[in-house]
C-alpha cells in the first residue's frame, strides 16, 4: 500500500521535458518531410504531365497536317473506345495498386506487397488480353455499328495490342507511386510520348501515302485518312512498349531489395484469395467511376453520329468531329496538371487516413484543390482570350473558324474537368470509392439528356462542348458537397476562387489586348499566318503568368504558410510580408 505512492513521482521524474519536447519536434520534423514529400512528388509527376501533353500537343500539329480533319476524325473516334477498353482492362490498376501497397509499405508487410503484384500480373494478363481481342475482333462491329465510322476500324486494330501493354505498365506504375516515388512515373511518361510523337509521325505519313494507292484502287478518297489515323495509332503502342521496357529493367533493379525486406518480414501473409477480393474491391469502384466519368466520350460520339446522320449531316459528321478532337488537345494541357496532382494525392492521402492523422488529411485536400483551382482559372481565362491565335498557329486550316470558336465556348471544361478529376481522386484517397460513382452516373445521365436536347436543335459539335461543360460542372458541385460531409472543413472561398478569378480576368483583357495590338501592327499577309499567331502568343503570355501571380501576390492571396505547401514557394516568401 505504501510502495504505490513512492513509484508514481519516480515515475514522473523519468520523463524529462526536454525529451518530449525532441519528440514532438521530431515528430513535427516527419510531418513536415512527408508533407514536402508529397509536395515535390506531385509537382514533379505535374510538369512530366505538362511536358507530355505539350509534347502530345506538338506532335498532334504535323500529325494532322498530314491525315487532315477527316484522318484526325478517324484517330479520335478510334481513340475513345480504345480509351474505354482501356478503363475496363487497366485504368484502375495504378490507383488501386498504389493504395494497397502504400498501406501494406506503412506496416512494413512486404510479402503482402509482394503477393499484390503477383495477383496483379495475373489480372492484367486475362483482362488485357480479352480486351485486345474485343478491340481486334470487333473492330468492324464497332466502327461501322456504333461510330458510324466504317474506315475507323483500321485505327481501332492498331490500337489493339495497345491495350495489353498498358495493363502491365499500369501495375508498374502503381508500385512506384505506392512506394511514394513519381520519378519513375514522371521519366516513363515523358519517354513514352516522345517514342509516341516520333513513330507517330513517321508511321502515319507512310501509311497516308500508302492509303493514297488505294484511293486510287479501291475508288474511294477514305483510305488515305483512314490508313494516316492507323498510323498514327501505332505511335501509341510503340510508346507503351518503350515505357513499359523502362519499368522492367527499374523493377528487377529493385528485386534484391525487396527480397531482403520480405525475409525480415515477420508479418501474418495473407492468402492470394483474400489479396486477389481485395484488389477487385478496391480496383471495382474505382473502375465503374472511371468508366462512368470516361464513358462520355463514346457516348458522345455514337449520339452525335447516329443523331447526324438521322438529322441528314452524315457527312459532316468526321469532319467535326476531328475538328473537335483538335479542341480536345488544347484542353487537355491545363487538365494535365490535375490528372498528375491526383495520381500523387491518392497514397499521401490514404496513408494519412491510415494513420488516422486528421491535421494531414485536410492539409492535403485543402491544398491540392487551391492549388489545382490556382492553374485551372487562369487556364480557362488564357484559353478563351486567345483562342483566336492559339488554333491559327496549331491548327490552321479551312475549319479553323470553328476550332477557334469551340475553343472558346469549351474553355470553361478546363476550370470544372480539373476540379471533379481533383475531388474524384480525394474521395478515393478518403477511401468513399462509391462517392465519385453515384455522383458520376447521375452526372452521366444529366449530360446525355442535355446532348440529345442540344443535338436535336441543329448545334452539331458544339452541342457535344457545351452538354461536356455541363457534365463537369454537376460532377463538381456533387463531389465538393460529399467532400464538405465526410471532411468536414472549410476550403476557403477567397484565396481559392475568387482572388484567382479576378486575377484571371484582369489577365485575360491584358493577353487580349497585347495579341490585338500585335496583330494590327503585324503585315497583311502575317496577321493570320502561322508565323504571326506566334508572334502574338508568346508575348501575351509571358505578360499573362507575370501579371496573373504579381496580382495574387498584391491581393495577399498567399501566406508564408501556404507557400510551404506549394511548388517553388521558398523563392516567393521574399515578396510575401
Amino acid at each position: 500500500m505504501n510502495e504505490r505512492p513512492s513509484r508514481r513521482p519516480s515515475t514522473r521524474r523519468q520523463v524529462n521535458p526536454q525529451s518530449v519536447r525532441v519528440q514532438r519536434t521530431a515528430g513535427e520534423q516527419q510531418r513536415q518531410n512527408r508533407r514536402n514529400n508529397f509536395i515535390v512528388q506531385g509537382s514533379l509527376l505535374a510538369i512530366a504531365s505538362i511536358i507530355v501533353r505539350i509534347i502530345g500537343m506538338v506532335y498532334r500539329v504535323p500529325l494532322t497536317a498530314i491525315i487532315g480533319d477527316e484522318g484526325n476524325g478517324y484517330y479520335t473516334s478510334a481513340f475513345s473506345i480504345y480509351t474505354l477498353l482501356l478503363i475496363l482492362s487497366s485504368f484502375s490498376m495504378p490507383t488501386a495498386v498504389s493504395k494497397i501497397v502504400s498501406a501494406n509499405l506503412v506496416n512494413r508487410q512486404y510479402r503482402n506487397t509482394a503477393r499484390v503484384l503477383r495477383a496483379a500480373f495475373f489480372y492484367a494478363t486475362i483482362a488485357g488480353a480479352a480486351m485486345c481481342g474485343v478491340l481486334w475482333f470487333g473492330a468492324d462491329a464497332i466502327a461501322e455499328v456504333f461510330l458510324k465510322k466504317p474506315f475507323c476500324s483500321f485505327a481501332l486494330r492498331a490500337l489493339a495490342p495497345t491495350v495489353w501493354l498498358m495493363a502491365y505498365l499500369g501495375i508498374l506504375r502503381g508500385y512506384f507511386q505506392g512506394s511514394g516515388n513519381m520519378v519513375p512515373t514522371a521519366i516513363s511518361q515523358i519517354l513514352e510520348q516522345i517514342v509516341n510523337a516520333a513513330i507517330s509521325v513517321l508511321a502515319a505519313s507512310i501509311l497516308f501515302h500508302r492509303g493514297e494507292t488505294a484511293n486510287v484502287l479501291y475508288q474511294s478518297e477514305e483510305y488515305s485518312y483512314a490508313f494516316g489515323a492507323a498510323g498514327g495509332a501505332i505511335g501509341t503502342g510503340a510508346g507503351a512498349l518503350t515505357a513499359l521496357l523502362f519499368f522492367v529493367i527499374l523493377f528487377l533493379s529493385q528485386v534484391p531489395a525487396m527480397r531482403r525486406d520480405m525475409r525480415e518480414d515477420t508479418s501474418e501473409v495473407d492468402s492470394y484469395a483474400s489479396i486477389g477480393f481485395l484488389l477487385l474491391g478496391t480496383m471495382l469502384p474505382i473502375l465503374i467511376s472511371s468508366t462512368v466519368y470516361n464513358i462520355s466520350s463514346v457516348m458522345d460520339d455514337a449520339i452525335f453520329g447516329n443523331v447526324m446522320a438521322k438529322l441528314g449531316h452524315g457527312d459532316e459528321i468526321v469532319t467535326q468531329w476531328g475538328i473537335f478532337g483538335e479542341y480536345h488537345i488544347l484542353f487537355n494541357i491545363p487538365v494535365a496538371l490535375a490528372n498528375a496532382l491526383s495520381s500523387s494525392l491518392i497514397p499521401s492521402l490514404t496513408r494519412a487516413v491510415a494513420e488516422h492523422n486528421r491535421r494531414d488529411t485536410v492539409t492535403r485536400v485543402r491544398y491540392s484543390i487551391r492549388f489545382t483551382m490556382l492553374i485551372a482559372i487562369p487556364s480557362t481565362v488564357g484559353l478563351c482570350a486567345l483562342a483566336d491565335p492559339i488554333c491559327r498557329m496549331l491548327f490552321p486550316g479551312k475549319h479553323v473558324a470553328m476550332l477557334i470558336m469551340l475553343t472558346r465556348i469549351g474553355s470553361l471544361a478546363v476550370a470544372f474537368y480539373s476540379l471533379s478529376t481533383i475531388s474524384n481522386a480525394i474521395l478515393q484517397g478518403l477511401g468513399h470509392l462509391n462517392v465519385p460513382l453515384v455522383n458520376a452516373l447521375i452526372s452521366l445521365v444529366f449530360h446525355v439528356v442535355c446532348l440529345l436536347l442540344l443535338l436535336m436543335t441543329g448545334m452539331g459539335v458544339y452541342a457535344v462542348v457545351i452538354s461536356n461543360i455541363l457534365f463537369a460542372f454537376m460532377m463538381c458541385f456533387l463531389n465538393q458537397l460529399a467532400i464538405r460531409k465526410h471532411v468536414r472543413f472549410r476550403q476557403g472561398v477567397a484565396k481559392t476562387y475568387v482572388m484567382p478569378a479576378i486575377a484571371s480576368v484582369v489577365m485575360g483583357i491584358v493577353a487580349f489586348a497585347i495579341s490585338t495590338g500585335v496583330r494590327i501592327v503585324l503585315p497583311e499577309a502575317e496577321k493570320y499566318s502561322r508565323i504571326g499567331s506566334v508572334l502574338m502568343v508568346v508575348p501575351a503570355v509571358i505578360v499573362a503568368i507575370v501579371l496573373y501571380f504579381g496580382m495574387l501576390l498584391a491581393m495577399h492571396a498567399f501566406t508564408r504558410e501556404d507557400l510551404d505547401h506549394m511548388p517553388m514557394g521558398g523563392r516567393l516568401k521574399r515578396f510575401v510580408s
